[in-house]
């Protein structure tokens, strides 16, 4: 090792090397059938069940995240992701034929779904498990290599993945590099096939500007402030069971969690008090082991500045008792905050829910467009012109009528983001496709464009011409 190299930080050295190995490998892996990588996907699944005590104790210590949270919210959605992909990757993988055009009839087409090559997942450390493996599988499925980067604000979890996927696969097919900023720095400078990314939209960007240096294409899942809007009609009982759960699951530290409530004055207050209530009833009047925990203190001072803000400009809070010591923060209702706000301006990715009183749908539709397009919209009403106008008049990721974040959890449906709130999708096929490059295959067996080629004599220029009116 030379000098350079020891003074490099740890992890960053050898990642060259690293790189250059999973090239290699990709390049072996392009042929790979689907048997070879449905075997990859069964160790993977196995893996994750026999670690799970430990990747308990790891969430637990990370985020104080309760067993059952940690089934549901993190082991669940990758067991059904894998066995998703176990069970369609033969179809996924065939040869999809493409009908002619007018002008190619002759010839026949197909598009074949490759491996894009060297992959680098960068995972967050709201769901640490949940959001490594999930797109791992996905490109796994899809015949890549893969270099994993977890968050360093989530160390225990981060060492357990790397110690469980060290057991199961070679480092040339997939790696985990754990550390800081330094770390993910080093790795964004190499040239990777494709970049799958899953964090804030402001990382977002440093991101999307280091895969441009390389032209690589990349899938960004990122957040933003999705609201949830509850119409007079509304099922009170249902809306404030699934609110009180999407809003406070994991401590409110999740990308599509309600960030604010639009509650129709017709059923504000009983909204609130129901929803209240359910809060009350998941993780009682004083949070206990149900109830996570901030991740670090840095992102509890960040939660109680937006309350601190809040109650400057005028809002009532209520809840929102805090321990440092213990990163804990109960769940806190904001009402009155004004628009310029903080804690309506910022993404609050925590226990804080504003409620805002609305009239008319015309206010949260205006509120809306007026922000960064959402991650995700949750629409409670049993009114089926007041759902449809909402989703018309507006843009966002994915939306949940009458459920809050339930969408995640579907195979078959595209999940992501939409500019601000992110860029291509995963989940399912949607998540082979992004580590696929969608190949286009043309034969020739009886095509007509040879008549048109030159010279164009007044024969072929009337033929032209008659293409031009077909086309």
């Amino acid at each position: 090792m030379d000098m350079i190299e020891t003074m490099m930080p740890d992890g960053v050295a050898g990642l060259d090397a690293l790189f250059a190995r999973q090239q290699a490998r990709a390049i072996a892996l392009r042929s790979s059938g689907a048997e070879a990588r449905i075997a990859k996907l069964r160790a993977l699944e196995a893996a994750v069940q026999a670690w799970r005590p430990r990747l308990y104790a790891a969430l637990q210590e990370d985020l104080g995240k309760p067993e059952a949270e940690a089934d549901l919210s993190e082991i669940l959605p990758v067991l059904s992701e894998i066995r998703h992909a176990r069970r369609h990757l033969k179809s996924w993988m065939k040869p999809q034929r493409a009908a002619p055009t007018l002008t190619t009839f002759g010839t026949r087409a197909r598009i074949r779904h490759e491996p894009r090559g060297v992959c680098l997942i960068i995972s967050p450390w709201n769901y640490p498990v949940n959001l490594a493996l999930g797109p791992l599988a996905s490109a796994i499925a899809a015949g890549n290599t893969a270099i994993l980067k977890p968050s360093e604000m989530a160390p225990a979890t981060s060492a357990a993945l790397a110690a469980m996927l060290a057991e199961i696969f070679a480092p040339d097919e997939v790696a985990v590099r754990e550390g800081d900023a330094a770390i993910a720095t080093a790795l964004l400078d190499l040239p990777f096939d494709h970049i799958f990314f899953t964090g804030s939209p402001a990382i977002g960007k440093v991101v999307m500007t280091a895969a441009a240096r390389h032209l690589s294409s990349v899938t960004l899942e990122l957040g933003g402030k999705s609201p949830v809007i509850v119409d007079a009609g509304a099922d009170l009982a249902k809306a404030a069971k699934a609110i009180a759960w999407g809003k406070f699951t994991n401590c409110g530290q999740t990308c599509i969690a309600p960030d604010h409530l639009y509650a129709h004055e017709a059923v504000h207050d009983e909204l609130v008090r129901r929803v209240r209530a359910e809060t009350a009833r998941m993780y009682g009047a004083a949070p206990g082991a149900d109830y996570g925990r901030i991740v670090n203190e840095r992102h509890f001072d960040r939660i109680m500045r937006l309350l601190d803000d809040a109650r400057g400009r005028g809002a009532t809070v209520e809840g929102g008792a805090a321990d440092r010591a213990r990163r804990l923060i109960a769940p806190a209702f904001v009402s009155g905050a004004p628009r310029e706000s903080a804690v309506m301006q910022e993404e609050i990715f925590g226990p804080v829910l504003p409620v805002i009183r609305f009239r008319d749908a015309a206010e949260p539709i205006e509120a809306i467009n007026a922000a960064p397009k959402p991650l995700a919209l949750y629409l409670f009403a049993r009114d089926r012109r007041f759902t449809d106008r909402v989703i018309g008049e507006t843009s966002s990721g994915g939306v949940g009528i009458n459920t809050t974040m339930l969408h995640f959890l579907h195979g078959n449906l595209p999940f992501g983001g939409v500019n601000n709130s992110g860029i291509g999708n995963a989940h399912g096929f949607y998540g082979f496709r992004a580590f696929s490059h969608e190949r286009a295959v043309l034969r020739d067996v009886a095509s007509a464009t040879p008549m048109l080629f030159p010279p164009y004599t007044k024969r072929v220029r009337m033929m032209v011409k008659s293409v031009l009116r077909l086309a």
